[in-house]
């Protein structure tokens, strides 16, 4: 898959199986954690639809004029998760690699999956490289997307 073909998909970010409380944060802190690092935040709460629990929805400004919106869930600490909503591996790249070195306690504690891939029937999500910076994590955000795209 080309660098130029840009696909736009939703990513979710997950901590490892098994073990959904290894982020060892709340939507609380998330907030906190987005309001230090994003500039023009707009945050909400509501209660999910699919779920009837308390989310925290927010929108940033990743760079000048590229807003991306996203979805946080950790009410309890069996179910985790981050959803960014209809963005390129670009975009999701430069947001999990704040995640994952600003706001998890160790770096190899991200798994993501795509709607692209789940639309394509992979259920299971890939773990997020522990090293490396926004280049090595487009590169395996695109990678899982080119496994699944029939171009």
């Amino acid at each position: 898959m080309s660098a130029e073909r840009n696909i736009r998909t939703n990513f979710a970010f997950y901590p490892p199986e098994g073990d959904e409380a290894a982020w060892g944060t709340t939507l609380e802190s998330l907030e906190r954690a987005l309001r230090q690092a994003f500039l023009g935040l707009t945050v909400e709460y509501r209660i999910s639809g699919v779920h009837g629990l308390t989310v925290l929805d927010f929108e940033i400004e990743l760079a000048s004029d590229v807003w991306i919106d996203g979805t946080a869930a950790m009410p309890k600490p069996d179910y985790s998760f981050i959803t960014l909503t209809d963005v390129t591996a670009d975009e999701a790249a430069v947001f999990v690699r704040w995640l994952r070195d600003s706001v998890v306690p160790a770096p190899h504690l991200v798994r993501f999956a795509s709607s692209l891939a789940m639309a394509n029937g992979e259920q299971d999500p890939w773990s997020l490289p522990a090293e490396g910076g926004d280049e090595e994590i487009l590169a395996e955000l695109r990678r899982h997307l080119a496994s699944v795209d029939d171009e």
